[in-house]
């Protein structure tokens, strides 16, 4: 089941935290740097995030998706899978139901460049790469566009 999150609950900020950090961290060994933002967030500071969270349920949280909209622009923040949970399509389920709510819409989303599993994702459903940059030093992302 997929279901808007609300992340000021505590509840449900920890739950969103107990699997944002083990899935960050198998992205900090791909891209070599554990200096991603979100590995340093606290519950506190997802419940004071201003993205909007779509989750997904199978008894329990296994993922989830954020967003900000900008206009006609989409701008996907995260997309976080328990580790446990990989593999199994939810992060296909969740990109889909954000497109088909928003269609008509662009879409703009950055991911590690060594992260092989998110870019393959996100070209399945049609995202080109726009470009490579430098997020922080030595830590290098790829932005794709979809304009849906």
């Amino acid at each position: 089941m997929i279901q808007k999150l609300d992340n000021q609950k505590e509840q449900v900020a920890k739950a969103m935290w107990a699997i944002q950090i083990p899935a960050y961290l198998i992205e900090a060994e791909l891209i070599g740097s554990k200096e991603i933002p979100p590995l340093k967030e606290s519950v506190e500071d997802i419940q004071k995030s201003d993205e909007t969270f779509i989750g997904f349920f199978e008894e329990e949280l296994k993922g989830f998706i954020s967003y900000k909209i900008e206009g006609e622009l989409i701008d996907i923040y995260r997309l976080v899978i328990n580790p446990n949970s990989f593999r199994q399509g939810i992060g296909g389920k969740l990109v889909a139901f954000l497109l088909e709510n928003f269609k008509g819409h662009e879409f703009i989303v950055s991911t590690g460049q060594a992260n092989i599993p998110a870019k393959k994702l996100y070209a399945s459903f049609g995202f080109v790469e726009l470009r490579n940059f430098e997020a922080a030093p030595n830590i290098w992302c790829t932005e794709f566009k979809l304009i849906n």
